[in-house]
This record gives C-alpha cells, sequence and structure tokens, in this order.
C-alpha cells in the first residue's frame, strides 16, 4: 500500500509538472532553504510536489553536510505525508534535541508522540501528551503571526498538533496533521 501511495504522489506530482531549479534551492543557506514559507523546499511542497521537496531535503541535507534536527523533521513530514511511514519514523528518530539545544520547550515529547502516531501506539502517544502538557511554561518566548505582530502564545508548544492527531487518530498523519489548530512562529532566544 504504502508503495503504492508513493508511486500516486510521483505520478500526480509529475502531472503537475514539479518543475524547479534544483542548483539554485541546493545554493540556497539553511535559513532561505528551511524557513521561507513560500520559497526554498516548502514551495514544492505548496505545489503538491511532497516527494520531490523530500528527496530535495535530503540532497540538500547531504550536500551542506548539515545536522540540524529540523531538516530531519521536515523531511520525516513530507515522508510521513506520502505513506512512507519508516522512512519518517527514522528521520524523525534522528531530529530528537539535546536538553540545551530544546530549551525547556518538549521538542523531544513532541516526537515521540509523533512517532508513536504513526506507529499506532496510544499508550505512547497519551504519555508523551501528558509529559508535554505537564512541561513548566519556558519563559522569554515571543510568537509573531503572519503579519510579524505579537500574538498570545498557547502553552505548551505543539500541544495543538497532539490535539489534532488524537482528533483524527485513525486518519493518516497527512489528515491527521491538518486537524490541529494553526500553528505560528516562535522565536526562542538565544542562550550562549
Amino acid at each position: 500500500m504504502t508503495l503504492l501511495l508513493a508511486i500516486l504522489a510521483q505520478a500526480a506530482a509529475a502531472a503537475q509538472g514539479c518543475q524547479y531549479d534544483r542548483s539554485a534551492l541546493m545554493a540556497l543557506d539553511q535559513n532561505a532553504f528551511d524557513q521561507d514559507i513560500t520559497g526554498g523546499w516548502r514551495k514544492l511542497e505548496l505545489d503538491g510536489c511532497e516527494v520531490e521537496a523530500a528527496n530535495l531535503i535530503r540532497d540538500w541535507r547531504m550536500a551542506h553536510k548539515a545536522t540540524e534536527s529540523i531538516l530531519f523533521w521536515h523531511e520525516g513530514q513530507l515522508r510521513a505525508d506520502i505513506g512512507q511511514t519508516a522512512a519518517a519514523i527514522a528521520l524523525f528518530q534522528q531530529s530528537y534535541k539535546t536538553v540545551q539545544q530544546d530549551h525547556g520547550l518538549g521538542w523531544n515529547l513532541y516526537v515521540d508522540g509523533t512517532i508513536a502516531f504513526l506507529e499506532r501506539d496510544r499508550q505512547a502517544f497519551d504519555a508523551a501528551k501528558a509529559k508535554l502538557i505537564a512541561l513548566p511554561r519556558s519563559g522569554n518566548l515571543t510568537m509573531q503571526g503572519p503579519n510579524g505582530q505579537p500574538i498570545p502564545l498557547k502553552w505548551p508548544l505543539n500541544l495543538n498538533v497532539f490535539e489534532g492527531l488524537e482528533r483524527c487518530w485513525e486518519q493518516p498523519y497527512k489528515v491527521a496533521y491538518a486537524c490541529s489548530m494553526p500553528l505560528h512562529r516562535v522565536t526562542v532566544p538565544d542562550r550562549k
């Protein structure tokens, strides 16, 4: 079934003409490649070219010898979207952060819960969610909306995603992830 979904996704992407300037995208710095919502790999995803976007992230990571956890995470999300569950889980496992990198935000709990969702392990999912809910609020966080203005922060981070995955438990990852409330950009203060 997973192979069939991947083949169908590739066929749909080819039909849509997933053309892009690979050299230009590979030359981008990490911020432009990964965080530009309308550029970088995200433009491919917006165009329905998830397979190409996932492969591009993989290739960019390898070419730039990037070890940032967020790149593994984003590739994993795309792989989960197209039904490549085992590959998604392996990538998510590479996205764990150290305690210092996490800044008390519960990233690893988010990873644990997402993997549990993909494995359909409700007990592990519920445990990760409970730990996330119990996480004390981290100070000095700011959020900004699409217009750059500060907006209220719902704590803990990513609980909305867990709630969406829970609401749509029987659905594929792509559908269940879309069941969450809108996400917002979070800025974490640099702690050097």
